[in-house]
């Protein structure tokens, strides 16, 4: 699926917990986005962060899809200060709703076309009237709102139709970790579009539904602090559950690294995860 002479190809990879996380800056990330819609090369992009790593720590199968991405974005710093301990120091945060934002003022002179799928009851619809009012001209190809329940073998078809018939070289996927991974994983092939890019709360942030953190905030790594203040009910188990477990492992992986012979031989993070 990748060429050889892509600019993928070119982008390292770092291990964080068994998930190749592609190491890249935003500009990087843009420019390949562009190789691949010019050369009709099918893709789903990964935007993730802690959550998404310690959900695939523990599922194998999720782990596959982010290692099946084309590129897997460090949406978080703790995945950007990782990759700079393995001496990457070009390496930026890329989070789903500034490869949003970025993505639509490129396409501006490209002419790409967008279809928003995801969100609920009419934020994808809101997404796209404050976002054409944002850049005017920009090329909407169609929205849909899935519904909270698996689709049928009927609706999932209608869904591949409508996007085909829409002509759209990006679907957004907004659907939240691990459900928008395992959608774009089970559509690649099947939907004409070129590029799969799963956002999660990009949607809402941009429709104005929710607020997003701080711009020092999201530097220091504090974002997850900030959204859990604002949605604590739904968010304290992801935190503070996968945080602190995030610490632990990989502390983990730095001990073995600077002491195999006490650790027994370095450990791949695969082979440490528990079977799913």
């Amino acid at each position: 699926m990748r060429l050889l002479d892509s600019p993928a190809a070119l982008v390292p990879r770092v291990d964080v917990l068994g998930v190749q996380v592609s190491v890249l800056n935003m500009d990087c990330a843009l420019d390949v986005l562009d190789y691949w819609i010019t050369t009709g090369t099918q893709q789903y992009v990964c935007v993730t962060g802690v959550h998404g790593v310690m959900e695939s720590y523990r599922d194998a199968a999720l782990q596959r899809i982010h290692n099946g991405a084309g590129l897997v974005t460090p949406d978080g710093m703790p995945l950007v200060w990782w990759a700079r301990t393995r001496g990457y120091s070009h390496v930026r945060q890329v989070c789903g709703a500034e490869l949003m934002l970025a993505c639509c003022e490129r396409s501006l002179t490209a002419g790409y076309r967008h279809f928003f799928y995801g969100g609920g009851d009419g934020v994808a619809d809101l997404l796209v009237r404050r976002l054409t009012r944002r850049f005017p001209g920009l090329a909407v190809a169609g929205t849909y709102t899935p519904p909270f329940r698996p689709l049928t073998t009927e609706e999932d078809a209608d869904v591949i139709r409508r996007i085909r018939d829409s002509g759209a070289d990006i679907v957004w996927v907004g659907l939240s970790t691990p459900k928008q991974e395992r959608w774009m994983a089970e559509h690649m092939g099947r939907i004409d579009a070129t590029l799969m890019i799963g956002v999660g709360a990009a949607f809402d942030f941009h429709a104005g539904l929710k607020c997003r953190a701080p711009r020092w905030m999201s530097r220091s790594g504090l974002e997850w602090l900030f959204r859990l203040s604002t949605e604590p009910r739904r968010l304290w188990k992801r935190y503070l559950t996968n945080n602190p477990a995030f610490v632990y492992l990989t502390l983990q992986e730095v001990w073995r690294a600077y002491h195999p012979a006490r650790s027994g031989g370095e450990t791949s993070s695969a082979a440490a995860r528990p079977s799913a």
